[in-house]
């Protein structure tokens, strides 16, 4: 038996139509459903301010089918570890915006393997059916808050994912804040799962180049606003000037969404989900 994230997801019996997840801190999830096992934003090299290494060591990242990043920022598209990723899972496609393609394959990444996408775009790979949907976001804070289309030809350079996997159609909402239309277009889509940021923004850590994210308050309203039965946060526990707070966001929904569920998972240790529909 092994002893890493992906090793213990894959040692637990997900039944099917269900989805096995592990949330390996910050946006990052290994997904497993059916056959396949992919990647959502992994940050899995070390660097300098994180709080803690990661579990999973990009060389052990065996029999991954795909890797989904949502944008360029190194803790959603990890640069440094996607050659070690594509070279354990020879089979792995990666999947991001694609004004940022040739940052893939710049990475040592063979361009037959990247894939780039925009919001409406829907392909299959190894049975998930992935979505791509705005996100509005900023490379630094002089282009925040948009969708980067001013440095992208047109193109928008921050994607969220709608992954339908089994019987569970999930949103990795990737780096964003609300915008108009968000929720509408999301509630069409009938997500289940919504994996959203909750360590908000704020003048202090804009003024040191953060851009920020959605608050803790205003993911519970998104999660409710689209319909989502659970909603998990993400992209707050990983550098101490940049932290946000779960238990904001289940005093939220408490107090103001209560038709919603959140799931707060603990960090590397995998669980089962499946959906109520």
């Amino acid at each position: 038996m092994g002893n890493s994230p992906l090793d213990r997801l894959r040692e637990l019996r997900v039944p099917g139509g269900a989805i096995g997840l592990s949330w390996l801190g910050q946006a990052g999830f290994i997904l497993r459903a059916g056959t396949a096992t992919a990647l959502l934003d992994p940050f899995l090299s070390p660097r300098e301010g994180r709080l803690y290494e990661s579990g999973l060591a990009p060389a052990r990242a065996e029999g991954i089918d795909v890797v989904l990043c949502t944008h360029e920022h190194v803790d959603h598209l990890d640069a440094e570890s996607a050659p070690a990723i594509a070279d354990a899972s020879p089979g792995a496609m990666f999947v991001v915006p694609r004004p940022i393609v040739d940052m893939v394959t710049e990475a040592g990444i063979a361009s037959d393997r990247v894939v780039g996408m925009q919001p409406g775009e829907r392909i299959e790979l190894a049975g998930l059916a992935i979505r791509a949907v705005p996100a509005m976001h900023g490379v630094t804070m002089e282009d925040a808050y948009g969708f980067g289309e001013s440095l992208s030809g047109g193109l928008v350079r921050f994607l969220g994912y709608v992954v339908d996997a089994g019987n569970v159609r999930l949103y990795h909402a990737g780096d964003t804040i609300h915008y108009p239309g968000m929720e509408s277009a999301l509630r069409e889509l009938a997500v289940d799962v919504a994996m959203l940021p909750i360590n908000g923004r704020d003048p202090e850590r804009e003024g040191r180049g953060i851009v920020g994210n959605l608050t803790a308050r205003e993911a519970a309203w998104l999660a409710t606003a689209i319909g989502a039965d659970v909603v998990i946060p993400m992209h707050y526990d990983l550098f101490a000037r940049n932290r946000g707070y779960p238990g904001h966001l289940v005093e939220s929904v408490e107090r103001d969404h209560p038709g919603v569920s959140v799931l707060v998972p603990a960090r590397e240790e995998p669980f089962v989900w499946s959906s109520g529909r």
